[in-house]
């Protein structure tokens, strides 16, 4: 399967709501070994804007922010500084060449197909009492994911787009991470949290899974710009219906699986 081609423009579009989880998922993680100038990796940094919330927390931080698409890595350029540095890595393979204070990853292991496999390299790869800390999206039984994938698996679609969308189990359980995480000498907490974004705009449901979740689908008709817009008004109209518009703008519930380990100091 092509990878996505990343759009940074829309994906920020809702950065706000977006980042919302990063800092919850921030405010769990307790003081580091390494401060305070502790080392850390962003896996799948994106655009660069929610590790700037890193060295905003530990402004003495050397920060490395990995990502494996080069739109995104482009626009992260921007946000780079002396102890603030992007490189490309597919969190897939990556494989730390040096001890971490903190690994970090912010709605990236959904795309990581396995990822739980990849949780002991990166738990030997902390310093001693040093924390790996993630949330993913738990939305994938959700109307915006079940509709975009029945209709891309339609007889209409099928052949162009069946079997390429995440189903849902892209993503664990919260009791399925514990499981890969918790052991002897480890904190470890897990939970889960539904947002109810109330978004505003025309059709702001679409527009929000334009900037992830459908980015397959726009990356394999990339080349087809009347299949693009035909698929996108049938999701759209699917979408208005199990997405009114309310009074005050859309609700748009979002659930959200969160963990934070730290190692035995």
């Amino acid at each position: 399967m092509t990878a996505p081609v990343w759009d940074p423009r829309q994906y920020l579009r809702h950065a706000d709501h977006r980042t919302r989880p990063f800092r919850d998922l921030l405010a769990r993680i307790t003081p580091l070994p390494g401060e305070p100038a502790p080392r850390i990796a962003d896996l799948g940094c994106g655009a660069g804007n929610v590790t700037t919330l890193l060295a905003e927390r530990w402004p003495a931080a050397r920060i490395t922010g990995y990502d494996n698409s080069p739109q995104m890595l482009e626009r992260a350029q921007a946000h780079a500084g002396p102890l603030l540095d992007f490189t490309e890595a597919d969190a897939a393979t990556w494989e730390p060449s040096e001890t971490y204070d903190l690994i970090v990853s912010n709605a990236l292991l959904q795309w990581v197909p396995a990822h739980t496999a990849r949780f002991p390299r990166w738990l030997d790869a902390l310093t001693p009492g040093g924390t790996l800390a993630f949330q993913v999206p738990g939305n994938f039984d959700a109307p915006s994911h079940t509709l975009m994938r029945d209709l891309a698996g339609s007889p209409r679609w099928a052949d162009r787009l069946g079997g390429l969308l995440r189903h849902a189990d892209a993503v664990h359980t919260p009791a399925d991470y514990l499981a890969h995480l918790a052991a002897p000498g480890r904190t470890t907490d897990v939970w889960e949290t539904t947002y109810l974004h109330l978004l505003q705009g025309e059709d702001p449901v679409l527009d929000w899974v334009k900037g992830t979740g459908l980015r397959p689908v726009l990356t394999a008709l990339i080349d087809d710009p009347p299949a693009r817009e035909a698929f996108l008004t049938e999701y759209r109209d699917l979408l208005r219906t199990a997405y009114p518009t309310g009074p005050y703008g859309t609700v748009f519930p979002f659930r959200r699986i969160f963990a934070v380990v730290r190692t035995a100091g």
